[in-house]
C-alpha cells in the first residue's frame, strides 16, 4: 500500500493556500503545567468551523476539470460534509452530502448553507446510501478520511506546527476514521523526528485504541459508537488510515465523557475558544497526564457545537 508522503503534503500546502486559514499556533500560559508547556492549534478558526476544509479543498481542487464538473458527493457526520459543500460552492459544482439523521442541526444547516443538497439516511448507512447518490448523479465521491488527497490536505496541519515550533516534543491529535492523524502524524515525524505524535479517541469509541494494540483493525458496532457525545468521532479507520496509524502514532489515550465536556468548558472559559466535544479530546488527554515531558501541541479539531449543548456543558 502506498502512503501518504512530506512532499504529497508539501504539494497540498501550495493547492489549498489560497482557500484556507493559516490558523496560528497559540501558546496556552493558563495551562499551568511548566513540565508541558502547552501551544493550542485551532482549527475551529477555519472558515467552516473545523479542518476538514484542508482536504476537501486538497481532494476537489486535485480533480481534473472535466471531472471536477460533473459534481462530487460526499458522506459525513457533519464537518466534512460541510467542508466538502463549502470548497464544492467555492468552485461553483454540484454537491450531494449524505449524513445521518442524528446528525446536529447546527451542521445539517451549515451544509445546506453552502448550497449542497443533504440527503438524510440512517445510523451506519452512510457509505451505502452515498453509492447510491454517485451512481444517480455521476459525481465523484469525495470521502472523509479513505483517500491520499484527503490525508494530505489534513497534513498541511502538521507542516504548520513544525514550521511554528520546530522543538515540539508531543502533538495530541483527535482520531475517528484517521485521516487527521495520519496526516498531521506523516509530517510531524518528517520534519520533527524525535516528537512524539499520540492520539486521543473517547473511551467510549476507542476502536483504533484497540486495533492498534492487537496489530488489527477491531470493529465496534455503530450502536457502542454512536453512545459518545464526540460526535466527529464515531468513525473507524480504513485499511489506509490504519496502515498510516500503525506507522506514525506512538501512543492512543482514551478520554471520559466527563473529561471531553470539562475540555470543553476550560477552552471557553481559559482560551476563549469555542470547541465540539471532539475537537477538545486533546486536551481531556493532556490533562488526564501522564505525558511526555517537553513543548505539546493539542489539536482542536473543530468548534461546530450546538448552542444548547454548549449552554449545558458549560454550566456544569
Amino acid at each position: 500500500m502506498e502512503l501518504v508522503t512530506l512532499d504529497d503534503i508539501e504539494q497540498a500546502a501550495a493547492r489549498i493556500r489560497a482557500f484556507v486559514l493559516r490558523t496560528p499556533l497559540l501558546p496556552a500560559p493558563w495551562a499551568g503545567d511548566d513540565d508541558r508547556p502547552l501551544w493550542v492549534k485551532p482549527e475551529s478558526l477555519q472558515s467552516i468551523g473545523a479542518f476538514k476544509v484542508r482536504g476537501a479543498f486538497n481532494a476537489i481542487g486535485h480533480l481534473d476539470e472535466s471531472v471536477r464538473t460533473r459534481g462530487v458527493v460526499a458522506y459525513s457526520s457533519g464537518n466534512h460534509a460541510q467542508a466538502v459543500a463549502y470548497a464544492a460552492a467555492v468552485y461553483a459544482i454540484p454537491a450531494h452530502i449524505v449524513m445521518p439523521q442524528e446528525t446536529p442541526d447546527v451542521k445539517v444547516a451549515a451544509t445546506r448553507s453552502h448550497g449542497a443538497t443533504v440527503v438524510l439516511c440512517g445510523a451506519g448507512q452512510r457509505e451505502r446510501v452515498a453509492a447510491e447518490v454517485v451512481e444517480e448523479t455521476g459525481g465523484v465521491l469525495i470521502p472523509p478520511f479513505d483517500h491520499p488527497d484527503i490525508i494530505a490536505g489534513q497534513g498541511t496541519i502538521g507542516l504548520e506546527i513544525a514550521e511554528d515550533l520546530p522543538s515540539v516534543d508531543t502533538v495530541l491529535i483527535p482520531v475517528s476514521g484517521g485521516g487527521l492523524a495520519s496526516g498531521i502524524g506523516t509530517a510531524i515525524k518528517a520534519m520533527c523526528p524525535n516528537a512524539k505524535v499520540i492520539g486521543v479517541e473517547p473511551e467510549l469509541a476507542a476502536d483504533t485504541a484497540q486495533s492498534l494494540s492487537v496489530g488489527h483493525r477491531v470493529d465496534w458496532s455503530i450502536e457502542d459508537r454512536n453512545r459518545t457525545i464526540a460526535d466527529g468521532l464515531r468513525s473507524q479507520p480504513s485499511e489506509l488510515t490504519f496502515a498510516h496509524l500503525q506507522r506514525v502514532l506512538d501512543d492512543v489515550v482514551t478520554v471520559t465523557e466527563d473529561e471531553i465536556r470539562s475540555a470543553v468548558r476550560e477552552l471557553a472559559q481559559r482560551a476563549h475558544l469555542v470547541s465540539e466535544p471532539s475537537g477538545a479530546v486533546a486536551l481531556a488527554a493532556y490533562r488526564k497526564g501522564p505525558s511526555p515531558a517537553g513543548r505539546t501541541v493539542v489539536v482542536l479539531s473543530g468548534g461546530n457545537i450546538e448552542p444548547a449543548l454548549l449552554q449545558e456543558i458549560l454550566a456544569g
